[in-house]
């Protein structure tokens, strides 16, 4: 639409469902528009459009479906990607190629798509089918669609046809055939230009077609950059922490470049060099080394304070962290950056020197908030670990106290463990089992027998809570192993907040197990073909033959591990497959959480538990949700074909009420939702669009648009 027609359309705001959005939200939800990945630049997916209300939800109808198998291979992941909405146009990614596609709003019509030329790089990337999205900006009046590879280029296409942007690069070219002469910047050069490993490196000339060396390490992106003030912020990944064995590879630097030229302004550091804060918590100069502090998840942004906000994962190696002692930042951390020079303005570490693959799976959330009558600029953190960091915005400062406290160490030789770790006060964990582990309150007691053989297996073991390390293979305790339990979420199933109300919506699974064992490997290297030179000390890829009375099993990646036993496929503790869970974080009280699906027929159904009201346990899928109006929208997918279905086979769209989670009223969906949900409005009609697909029941990932009739 025209900004003539824009106006129209807000001036009817009753007619149309247009609510007006609270002060506490910040930009990118203006004219019923979705600009960033998670809605407005603080990620709350959530919006105040209200022309589908409880009312008449029930009444919805599919409008239009897209389907991403029409761009290559990738049925499970090709979803990941939630689109944003402008102007009438969709824009996303899809397939193993992160293709990017403009959508039309009403019909779902491809309006362009762009496809990156061939590199051996990219058949090297180990992220192809993980891309999230694509950001926006307006550069000198003209629409502009900004995508980071899985080869790590970042590209400038105009929005209305999808080419390339002439004269944006700042000069520079990416000498490939097919590579036009403009709109893309090769970004490892920018991300190696002063990194020690690379300036010392004697192998040959960089080739722009293979990309680093595989000996210094491995880059590629997963979420898409954000634009914050005429400064298009880029993220870095790697391969997964837990498929690398060596200790080297590059750091993840995070890059900012002007959207209106393409040049480079600035280069954070997360890995410290010296002089900068905190290099000291990297012990044995292992910054000169280590890699990775990777961003797996979305940045969010407060253009207001310049500020932008990103998390990052473990280094190089994870499960053993002896050649890294130290808390290692920024690893595991929340992070304010200048987005002018890139410079650090606060940061919060959730975790010190990982090694549970905690990497922290979801964006920042911001909103403001009113605390014992003060108002809050606040960013608020879910973990995979089931805690929820509240903190300020502004300054980083915890708006409640967040304790350090003991955990358990290592026992495992030359390794390293931090002593302590942070735990709020407030607001409670997603699920209290974290806390402790599995204490009497969450052993497995729906019958008195289940409860005796629950109570004898779990004597075998040494139970703790969140940070449970491995231990060496062999050992000489007199108990099986250590287990530990978690109660987040995870990259599937992003949470949400309304800043109208200040309430966080969080869905999170029960999970308890015994971590692998580690065996030392002699130096030994035993997989060839990933990035690093140098193999870690310790590790459970061995296929290892045990020679204890200890049942071990073999998993991927197959490492020797005595895990904790099912009692005849039921667990030793209550299971808790999937929740959904509301706290008013203005005053850090959970407000309610219920299971989220049905309990699976293999637990209602065991013959041990024959006439035994079983507790529901929710569903097995991943439950996935967005603030519309005055509606929790919310759906689950279907992980294992247990997905709720309506009288006709669909799986359900659920329409809840914000306050309580009632269910007030659903819809059929074609197919299974995937990862997230959004929503906008075109021409005076609202659309609720859901991520779908399944490779489980052979339907590719797409999206699936309804609207009213």
């Amino acid at each position: 639409m025209r900004a003539a027609q824009i106006a129209g359309v807000v001036t009817l705001v009753g007619a149309l469902g247009v609510a007006a959005t609270g002060s506490a939200q910040l930009t990118g939800l203006e004219n019923g528009q979705w600009r960033y990945l998670g809605g407005d630049a603080g990620h709350t997916r959530s919006s105040a459009l209200n022309q589908i209300n409880a009312a008449n939800f029930d009444k919805l109808k599919v409008a239009w479906v897209f389907r991403g198998d029409n761009f290559g291979p990738g049925l499970e992941f090709t979803s990941r990607s939630t689109p944003i909405y402008v102007d009438g146009l969709l824009y996303t990614v899809v397939g193993q190629r992160r293709q990017v596609v403009a959508i039309d709003a009403e019909t779902g019509e491809t309006r362009w798509t762009f496809r990156e030329p061939d590199t051996m790089r990219y058949l090297r990337s180990p992220r192809t089918d993980f891309g999230k999205g694509v950001a926006y900006a307006e550069v000198d009046g003209k629409g502009v669609v900004f995508i980071s590879t899985p080869a790590f280029f970042l590209w400038a296409l105009d929005a209305k046809t999808g080419r390339p942007l002439d004269g944006w690069g700042n000069g520079r070219t990416v000498p490939l055939k097919e590579f036009p002469r403009s709109g893309v910047i090769d970004m490892i050069p920018d991300l190696v230009s002063d990194w020690q490993p690379w300036l010392r490196w004697t192998g040959g000339k960089y080739d722009p077609d293979y990309g680093l060396p595989r000996p210094l390490g491995m880059i590629t992106s997963s979420s898409p950059p954000i634009v914050v003030n005429g400064v298009v912020v880029v993220l870095a990944g790697h391969e997964p922490s837990y498929d690398q064995t060596r200790i080297e590879n590059v750091p993840a630097d995070v890059q900012g470049y002007d959207a209106k030229t393409g040049k480079r302004l600035w280069k954070f550091h997360v890995i410290p060099r010296p002089g900068e804060f905190g290099h000291e918590t990297w012990e044995n100069d292992a910054w000169q080394y280590s890699g990775n502090m990777a961003s797996w998840a979305p940045a969010a942004a407060d253009p207001q304070r310049g500020l932008v906000y990103l998390v990052t994962n473990a280094s190089t190696y994870q499960f053993y962290t002896g050649h890294r002692p130290g808390h290692n930042l920024f690893g595991g951390s929340v992070i304010a950056l200048d987005v002018k020079t890139g410079q650090r303005k606060w940061h919060f570490q959730v975790h010190h020197s990982e090694q549970w693959n905690y990497d922290i799976p979801t964006a920042p959330i911001l909103m403001d908030l009113t605390v014992n009558g003060r108002k809050i600029p606040a960013l608020i953190q879910n973990t995979k670990q089931g805690l929820i960091f509240a903190l300020n915005r502004e300054t980083g400062q915890p708006i409640w106290p967040i304790e350090e406290r003991p955990v358990m160490q290592t026992e495992v030789p030359g390794n390293y463990t931090a002593p302590t770790q942070p735990y709020p006060t407030r607001p409670e964990p997603l699920d209290r089992i974290v806390l402790n582990g599995i204490t009497d309150e969450f052993v497995m007691d729906w019958t008195p027998e289940l409860k005796t053989r629950a109570t004898e297996i779990l004597g075998k073991f040494r139970i703790g809570g969140l940070y449970v390390p491995p231990l060496p293979y062999p050992h000489n305790n007199t108990f099986t192993n250590n287990v530990g339990c978690v109660g987040g979420l995870n990259i599937y199933h992003p949470p949400v907040a309304d800043p109208t109300t200040g309430i966080l919506y969080a869905s999170h699974q029960r999970g308890c197990s015994a971590p692998q064992f580690l065996v030392p490997t002699e130096g030994k290297d035993e997989e060839r073909g990933l990035a690093g030179k140098s193999e870690e000390a310790w590790r459970g890829r061995e296929r290892h033959t045990p020679t204890t009375g200890v049942t071990v099993a073999k998993y991927k990646p197959g490492g020797p591990r005595a895990v904790l036993p099912l009692m005849d496929g039921l667990p030793v503790y209550k299971p808790l497959f999937m929740g959904l869970a509301a706290y008013d974080m203005n005053t850090g009280e959970k407000l309610w959480d219920l299971p989220v699906g049905q309990t699976p027929a293999r637990i209602r159904n065991h013959p041990l538990l024959k006439g035994v009201a079983v507790p529901n346990t929710g569903g097995t899928g991943h439950s996935i949700q967005m603030v519309v109006g005055d509606l929790l929208v919310q759906t689950t997918e279907d992980l294992r074909g247990e997905a709720e279905v309506d009288d006709k086979g669909q799986p359900l769209l659920h329409a809840r009420d914000k306050k309580t989670g009632q269910i007030v009223a659903s819809v059929g969906l074609p197919m299974p939702g995937q990862y997230g949900m959004m929503t906008y409005m075109h021409d005076g009609k609202q659309y609720i669009v859901v991520q779908s697909g399944s490779a489980r029941r052979n339907q590719p990932g797409g999206l699936v648009a309804l609207a009213l009739p």
